[in-house]
């Protein structure tokens, strides 16, 4: 059978090769409209849903996973599946109707996606690719590969996820490990960092799990977070840092590719803190709040929620050499899907987020884009957290009212956790620890509780019920993690 195709030419010499260089007619020419669903503005935040085409002519999966701004303003935003979607508002229609438009396909797992000069670079299981439209029809014609430097394995969780970018130009993205299995090459379970030309990968930290995503600090630090399993007792938030030297910190997974043999805690880098699975059973990406239309939380940081839909709040301080602190719930209604990604518009300043569903979520809707809308009302939350010696204090955007302090309303108490090869950890030791005063500041923002035998410990609860100098209710719980007291 194949001998009579040996003498058979694989192209027609007399063809004009380079007119196949400058792309080819569209696959998908069909744009699809839908309406957004614009959230009431009944607190400090209003939730829209831009509406996905999940009924769509190539029955495409709208399991989102990253997105971006295109200098225009319209989003690109790819999905899980391998697809790459364009969304832009219809300039003939109503604010709430959106066109969207499937430009790319066949890309091998996106997890996170980056718009670089007004070109689109998504991170896949198998490169960094960045796509190119040859004849500007819209539709990608090229997928460059920009660096392929992360080996892959059959392995299924061994995601590529989150893509960042530095004023350089540099690229930032986590490389999950091999499960409850030994890592077998180099890039499992690490943070990468790709030169901008795409000719070199560097690992900057390693013994990560499952590392969902990446947040590129002002400062150059990041933040990571990595999930409940074996040698990680619970979720973890972290912060991570490249030392002078170059070798990459260890951040406790004895799985990971990485040559470190001790297993006792002392040779981690601690997290940020510790959840537990009630609180946040998955946590995505985290984001920084540079947006004046978010008021009192500007310069704050967000962390995304795959487990639960929800956005958090994080309260962190530095102590020593190290970060820690805890997380809030934001008052937000819980979104149908698992939260992934996030980015703050630059036109209108608000935060649009996208997500999915697969596995291990609480949020089981496939997936959704979405706009977190403040809409400038109080936010009667804390913004601040601090262990001292003294007690706790936290810090509030709004004012509290001093008769409403009352101890049987200010709860606190904490529990250890045992990491081991074993997947997760129970609680241990939990004890409640005796509010013996709390009293305000000058300004009546910041609360400071007196608490009895307070000590470093890796998790901790804090619960509060108060009201604001205006009357409204204050109420809220707080999960974080002391590592020292400041004095």
């Amino acid at each position: 059978f194949a001998d009579r195709w040996l003498d058979q030419p694989i192209l027609d010499a007399d063809r004009d090769l380079l007119a196949l260089t400058g792309g080819g007619p569209p696959r998908w020419p069909q744009k699809l409209e839908t309406q957004a669903v614009l959230g009431a503005a009944e607190g400090p935040f209003a939730a829209d849903v831009l509406t996905a085409p999940e009924s769509n002519p190539w029955l495409a999966q709208t399991r989102f996973t990253g997105l971006d701004f295109l200098p225009d303003g319209r989003i690109a935003v790819c999905s899980w599946d391998g697809d790459v979607w364009i969304v832009t508002p219809s300039a003939s229609h109503s604010a709430t109707s959106l066109t969207w438009q499937r430009i790319a396909s066949g890309l091998f797992q996106p997890l996170g996606l980056r718009i670089v000069q007004g070109q689109i670079h998504v991170i896949c299981r198998d490169q960094l690719a960045v796509l190119h439209d040859l004849n500007g029809d819209g539709e990608i014609d090229f997928y460059q590969c920009l660096n392929n430097d992360h080996q892959v394995t059959e392995h299924f969780h061994e995601f590529a996820m989150g893509l960042q970018t530095d004023a350089d130009g540099n690229f930032y993205y986590a490389k999950s490990g091999c499960h409850g299995k030994a890592a077998v090459v180099p890039h499992h379970g690490t943070l990468l960092r790709i030169s901008r030309d795409g000719a070199r990968t560097d690992i900057l930290a390693n013994g990560f799990r499952a590392a969902n995503g990446v947040c590129l600090n002002p400062d150059g630090s990041f933040f990571v977070t990595d999930q409940e399993g074996f040698w990680n007792p619970k979720n973890r938030i972290n912060w991570v840092t490249v030392p002078p030297s170059g070798r990459p910190n260890f951040y406790g997974n004895m799985l990971g590719y990485h040559d470190v043999t001790d297993t006792s805690d002392s040779a981690m880098v601690p997290p940020l803190c510790w959840i537990t699975n009630e609180f946040d059973r998955s946590p995505a990406e985290l984001v920084w709040v540079d947006s004046d239309r978010w008021g009192p939380l500007k310069g704050s940081l967000l962390n995304l929620s795959y487990g639960y839909g929800k956005v958090f709040l994080i309260l962190h301080e530095n102590v020593g050499s190290a970060m820690q602190g805890g997380m809030i719930e934001l008052p937000v209604p819980t979104f149908p899907t698992g939260v992934m990604r996030g980015r703050f518009q630059p036109g209108d300043g608000q935060l649009y987020l996208c997500g999915m569903f697969a596995w291990a979520g609480n949020a089981t809707h496939p997936g959704g884009l979405y706009r977190l809308r403040a809409t400038g009302q109080p936010l009667f939350l804390p913004v601040g957290l601090r262990a001292t010696k003294a007690g706790l204090k936290l810090s509030f955007t709004d004012p509290i009212d001093p008769a409403s302090l009352d101890l049987k309303r200010l709860s606190v108490r904490t529990w250890s956790l045992k990491r081991t090869a074993n997947y997760g950890s129970k609680h241990f030791d939990e004890q409640s620890l005796t509010v013996r005063d709390a009293r305000l500041s000058a300004d009546g923002k910041t609360l400071a509780l007196a608490v009895d035998d307070l000590r470093p410990t890796w998790c901790m609860e804090i619960k509060y019920a108060i009201r604001s100098a205006t009357g409204a209710v204050m109420q809220g719980t707080i999960h974080n993690t002391i590592h020292e007291l400041a004095d």
